[in-house]
Order: structure tokens, then sequence, then C-alpha cells
């Protein structure tokens, strides 16, 4: 990706944040590949990220970054500002009127979402204790897990829209589907509204251990992965599909399908991008052959190829 940031620069917005020219992001995604951002933005606060996206030339894209788990950053980088979420954006508290509803920052960890909730005796969110991401992204995609999805407990999120304007969607604003959300593209969620139920705390804690314990046994947690690749096709899952296409453990360059769970990708320690979308495209051609399945890609490509 080739950048003039000098000249670029000057049409960016002052900001009391950290904006970094030229950020490798691979040491801030899952699979540890890819290429820079043009731009790296971590905003101080929400009004400094609504008063640099309100003053940011329309011609820059912008688009949110949270832990990097269902993410494969191409090898080109990214143009445009990559927007960060940092401690500002971590709170969770209890909700100021209700006591069934947590308030938590779009920059918090799920499992640290449903820990609040366990501690507060709140059930129901239970799941995000096996969603490896950030609330937001959780919010942006419906991640689910364990049979539950963000649809079953979100009651409303803020959003930063491109203007600059915070806006609050209610659950029906959303326009949820399977890992999928009506969001546009370049909003950048900041905090989310949760519903639990009254629980017992034990409870909700052998819960999340099992969901710990379940994710420990089938998944490669210790790898440099992103998570779940693809989504589960109507009536099938998609690691069966991959398995009976005899993808377990094919390897393109360094990049792997897991023996462990075969819907993930590996980067065995020197993968390019390009060899892991090269391989997970080679998956869905197999698939299709043996079975007559279409793989959707679950985890966000982005970027520009080198």
């Amino acid at each position: 990706m080739s950048t003039d940031n000098t000249s670029a620069n000057t049409q960016l917005p002052k900001t009391r944040g950290k904006l970094t020219a030229d950020a490798p992001l691979a040491p801030l995604v899952w699979f540890k590949s890819g290429g820079p951002a043009q731009w790296l933005f971590e905003p101080k606060d929400i009004s400094d990220l609504q008063n640099f996206l309100a003053n940011l030339p329309a011609v820059i894209d912008v688009w949110p970054l949270g832990l990097g788990s269902n993410l494969i950053i191409r090898d080109g980088g990214k143009r445009g500002v990559a927007i960060r979420l940092g401690k500002a954006f971590s709170a969770i508290v209890m909700h100021s009127e209700d006591p069934e509803m947590i308030v938590c920052g779009a920059g918090a960890p799920g499992i640290s979402a449903a820990s609040f909730a366990r501690d507060n005796a709140l059930a129901g969110t239970e799941f995000l204790r096996g969603i490896p991401g950030t609330v937001g992204g959780a919010v942006r995609m419906n991640a689910g897990a364990y049979g539950r999805e963000m649809c079953d407990i979100l009651v409303s999120a803020d959003v930063v829209k491109r203007d600059g304007s915070l806006e609050t969607y209610s659950l029906d604003d959303m326009q949820y589907s399977y890992r999928h959300s009506g969001l546009p593209e370049d909003a950048v969620v900041v905090s989310a509204t949760l519903r639990g139920t009254p629980g017992d705390k034990d409870v909700i804690a052998a819960e999340m251990k099992r969901i710990a314990d379940e994710r420990e046994a089938s998944q490669p947690l210790r790898s440099r992965t992103g998570g779940s690749t693809f989504k589960n096709p109507d009536g099938h899952k998609a690691w069966q599909l991959i398995d009976e296409a005899g993808c377990r453990g094919l390897k393109m360059g360094q990049a792997q399908v897991s023996e462990k769970h075969c819907n993930f990708l590996l980067n065995l320690g020197g993968a390019t991008s390009d060899e892991i979308e090269a391989l997970g495209n080679e998956v869905r051609r197999r698939v299709k052959e043996h079975s007559g399945v279409d793989l959707e890609w679950e985890i966000q490509r982005v970027g520009e190829k080198p």
C-alpha cells in the first residue's frame, strides 16, 4: 500500500487521542499477519471520536477494529482510518434504572461482560465467555455461541456514525440476522445495553466454566487463528462439511486447516494473509465440489493485495 502520509496528514482533524500513520496491524490481530493501516486512530473518548469523524474528509474510509479475532488484514494493508477503542471505552456498569441491565463499553471484551453479569447475579450472558472479541464487535456481527446470540440480550447500542453523530439503535433497528446486522460499515459502536435475568451466581459461574472447558477441549485457542472461519449453512455444520471434503489438516504454505477443529484456519508461524485467505478459498472450492454447499466467510477480510 503506497500512501503519501505527509500530504494526507494535513487533511486529518486534530484529535485529543492517538493518531498513527502507517500503523502495523499484524500485532493487533489474532492471525499475526497482514499489512499496515494508513492511519490508526485511538480516540480519547466519545466526543473526541465524534469530532474526528465529523471533520474527516468524506473521501477517507473509516473502519472499526476490535480485538482482531475475526479478521484477515490483507498483506497490502488497509487504506483509510482504522479506529480502535481503548480503555476509555471498556467500562461496564449496572444500568441506572433497571437492575436487570448492564451497560458495556464497546471496547470491553465479551468475557468481561459475562463476568460482570455473573458477579451481579444476572444470567443469560454466559455465552459471551465463548466470544473471542469485544462487545462492539459482537454487537456489529450478532456474534453467538452455545445456543445464544447478541440479538437475545441486546436492548440497544450507542453508535457514532460516519458524520460524527451519536445515535441509539434499538434491537429492532439493528436488523439482525445470522452473524449480520444492518449497521453501516463505517459506523462505530461505542456502548451496548444488555439485558440479563436474575440468577444464582454459582450456577452462572458453572455454566461459564463449562463453556470455557468446552472451548479449550475443542478449539485451537493457543494458536494463531481467527476463530470460526465460515458460517454454518442452513441445515449443516461448517466443520463437518470441511471434514467430509477431506480438508482437515490441509496446508498452503504456512497456513493450515486445524486438525483439532477444521472450521479454524491457523498461521503456523510465517503465513502471509494471502496464504490464509487462499487456503480458505480452497476449502470453499473443495466443499462445493464435494457437497454442493457454498460456504460463506464468517471472518472479515479487509485491505488490499500486495
